[in-house]
């Protein structure tokens, strides 16, 4: 296995990992406005603050009663969980080019939701931080993983 599989499959463990934790603050401190995550070191260094804000269900875009507006955490679970059995599954073109395309999506999702905490919630969530490094690792290890799939298909074609 490539080492670059390996790693994503790594990195998407310690994304649920990062994922199921957000969402275990959201639902706690929506329960227990009392409650004080590990991660809220200050007042500008607020995890739940940033969970529990407009922004961090359904990424701030859609109405209370959408289908679409749940907590960000569990998007970024189902990311993850669908990420590590596509990098588990066999390897081919059009699964390569799927975890590239998920991949952008993602890092685009995050490049938004990094504006968002920076320029509008003035706040800085280490979890969030932790997953927008991640996925951005993610994107390169799966964007390696569909040059080597071209370059393996390249050299195939050429013995034949």
């Amino acid at each position: 296995m490539s080492v670059y599989r390996q790693i994503a499959t790594a990195l998407c463990l310690g994304g649920i990992g990062l994922s199921l934790y957000a969402f275990y603050i959201e639902i706690r401190k929506t329960n227990d406005p009392s409650y004080r995550a590990a991660c809220d070191i200050s007042e500008r260094m607020s995890c739940s603050r940033v969970l529990t804000s407009r922004w961090g269900r359904g990424f701030g875009l859609f109405k209370s009663d959408s289908l679409f507006n749940i907590p960000d955490s569990l998007f970024a679970l189902i990311y993850y969980c669908l990420s590590l059995i596509l990098n588990r599954s066999y390897t081919s073109k059009t699964i390569a080019r799927l975890r590239v395309f998920l991949s952008i999506i993602t890092n685009l999702g995050s490049i938004y939701l990094g504006y968002i905490l920076y320029f509008v919630l003035h706040d800085l969530c280490l979890v969030c931080c932790g997953m927008y490094v991640l996925n951005f690792i993610i994107f390169i290890c799966n964007w390696k993983l569909l040059t080597m799939t071209k370059a393996s298909k390249h050299k195939q074609k050429k013995k034949q």
